[in-house]
This record gives structure tokens, sequence and C-alpha cells, in this order.
């Protein structure tokens, strides 16, 4: 039970002066809807699921979550029904003016819209078990979609042809790509994270996956939180898909790139150091998040 593929390629970026090299894996080609690291969360866990009877997977996420979106998708594709517990009741109303939301519904998904305040129990036993009384019963996979199964698929981002990488750089939410990421990297590299949220509690979450200790986060490049955006990091995204042909996710991989060219033009890499990125898909975001900036009166990402 896997989707058919294109091919994960390693995108050079010129950069205007030569003293690192810099390539973007595109992950984000790799499947239309199920794309990037979602794919890599997905596919050991949808296994899990048939391997075991179940018919129903059930998950948790906001408004323009890329996770909510990818599991409607890969639900509908292998003849899963899909249940979303989404953040925030007031979009129960809303659905038709969420371009993620409304993929979802179109993919087959059911909501079940909550307050912020139910919200932050979802991991609790009783929250859980209301949700088997209303639902039956179902495959569980976490917000965001970490877990064990999410890591190992994660572990196959690296190939052969990535062993003579120097650094390896993501995007951070809930830490399971840069866990798979870590576990497959050669000793010699690093993994270096770019945290989307504040703070550093991500650490004690990546060390329950992760197999070794060649990795950090870089945690300066978060905007001022989750989802957070101002008019310099559109600029930013936009110029980079102007240059470079390759678009960014303004709440992931936009900020990871900011972070990694200004650490380039402030020399944090070493002469001749070779950085590979990875792009983890996220795009479908960028239809809602430019509905937040018109609402503002900013730019919008092309």
């Amino acid at each position: 039970m896997i989707f058919k593929l294109s091919d994960s390629i390693n995108q050079q970026i010129i950069l205007p002066n030569n003293t690192v090299e810099l390539y973007i894996k595109r992950e984000d080609k790799i499947h239309p809807f199920v794309s990037g690291n979602k794919y890599r969360k997905l596919k050991y866990n949808l296994l899990e699921a048939k391997n075991n009877g179940f018919d129903t997977l059930l998950t948790f996420g906001g408004a323009f979550s890329n996770h909510i979106a990818a599991v409607a998708s890969a639900g509908n594709a292998f003849g899963f029904k899909t249940i979303g517990i989404v953040r925030g009741q007031e979009l129960g109303s809303k659905i038709s003016e969420n371009s993620t939301l409304s993929f979802a519904k179109e993919n087959g998904m059911q909501f079940k819209f909550v307050s912020r305040e139910l919200y932050r129990n979802k991991t609790s036993e009783s929250f859980l078990n209301d949700l088997k009384e209303e639902f039956g019963d179902f495959y569980l996979i976490s917000e965001g979609g970490t877990n064990k199964l999410a890591v190992k698929g994660c572990e196959e981002i690296l190939n052969t042809e990535d062993k003579n990488f120097d650094y390896i750089c993501c995007a951070v939410g809930t830490g399971g790509t840069i866990s798979g990421l870590i576990n497959c990297s050669k000793p010699s590299q690093q993994v270096l994270g770019f945290p989307a949220l504040k703070g550093d509690f991500l650490k004690e979450d990546i060390s329950k996956f992760a197999s070794q200790t060649n990795w950090k986060l870089i945690t300066d490049y978060h905007f001022g939180g989750y989802a957070k955006i101002n008019e310099e990091l559109v600029t930013f995204i936009n110029q980079f898909k102007i240059d470079n042909q390759v678009s960014l996710d303004p709440v992931y991989t936009g900020k990871m790139l900011f972070g990694i060219m200004d650490l380039i033009n402030k020399n944090h890499f070493p002469k001749g150091s070779k950085i590979l990125v990875i792009h983890t898909g996220g795009l479908q975001g960028i239809e809602g998040m430019n509905a937040v900036l018109r609402k503002k009166n900013l730019s919008i990402i092309i």
C-alpha cells in the first residue's frame, strides 16, 4: 500500500558566493497531495492500520493543517474513513471559506470542531475514550503524525547519494521528520532543525526517537511563533521563488530557508561545506495564509 511517487531530486541553488554548496531535496514533488514528510509519516501508519483491520483513521489539526489535508487525501486513496478533530469551534460554519478544510471534506473527511481549551486535552485518556464512544473504533494518528512508524518512514528520506553532504537541514514541527533524518544520517553529518514554534522544548521530544547526537536546533527564525509571518518573510519567499523556481510555505520551509540563507551570509558554515535542505512540502497552506494576509492588507505569497 504505497502511492505512485515521483522521484525526489536534489536541486542546486545558485548562491551569489561560492563558499558553500546548497541543494534542496524536492520532497514536495513526490506526490501532489500527500507530499514531503506527510507521505513519509503516513506510509507505515497506513500499513499498520490496514494490517490490524482498521477502516477508520482519526487525527487532529488546525485550520490550515497540512496533516489534516494529507490524512484526508491518503484515506480517500486507500479506502479509509477519516475523522479530523479540528481546533476552533468557530470553524464549523466556515468550511467553505477554508481551502484546507474544503479539500479534506471533498476527500471524505468527517469533522469534529472543538474549543481550543478542549483541544489541549487531545492526548488524555478520557478525551480519547469519549471520541471512541462517539465514532467507534479507529486508528489514532497524533497531531502532526509523529510516532515510531512516522519516524521509520522519515528514515527513508536520505539515500546513498546524500552521504557526501556535511549538513542536513529541515524545518521542525512535532519532531518526527528530523528524528528520522538523524537516524539515517552519517555520524559525520550534522542535522540542523529549524523549529516553526517558539521555545526549546522540542529537544526532549526529538530525543525520544533520535538514535544519534549529531543534531541541534536553530531557534532564531520562528518569526514570532507558529504560523506567524511578516512582510520580510513574504518578500523573501517570493524572491526565492523568482530566483530558483521553488515555492516555499510560510509556516515551515520559508522560515527554514530564510534562516539558512541568513546563516550562509553570516559565514556560519565552514568554507566548502555542502548543505542539503529537505523540502517538506506544505504548499497547500499558502492559499489559507494569503487569505489572512489579504485581510491585513499585506502582500501575498505568489
